[in-house]
């Protein structure tokens, strides 16, 4: 382990760092917001970004690596169901 604490693959306190952003940012309520300003502009862009979507999954390895159904805005669902679902601390 080097002097800094960090070994590996691993940056704890960036980790950590990160962690509490996510935290504050998802108790600011801009998430809503956040996730219509990131939605697709168009439905050229909605099919772009679905495609993108696909071929990560396509790439991956591992449990998500399934391609997830056809949707008509596949950016909206997958966060208000992350947001609800969380437990906030």
């Amino acid at each position: 382990m080097s002097k800094d604490g960090v070994h590996g693959e691993g940056n704890y306190k960036a980790s950590r760092e990160f962690n509490e952003a996510e935290r504050q940012f998802v108790a600011s309520g801009k998430v809503a917001a956040a996730a219509r300003a990131a939605a697709p502009k168009s439905e050229a862009e909605r099919r772009e970004m679905f495609a993108a979507e696909e071929e990560g999954r396509r790439r991956a390895k591992g449990e998500d690596s399934a391609p997830t159904d056809a949707r008509p805005d596949p950016v909206a669902p997958r966060i208000r169901g992350k947001d609800s679902d969380r437990k906030h601390r």
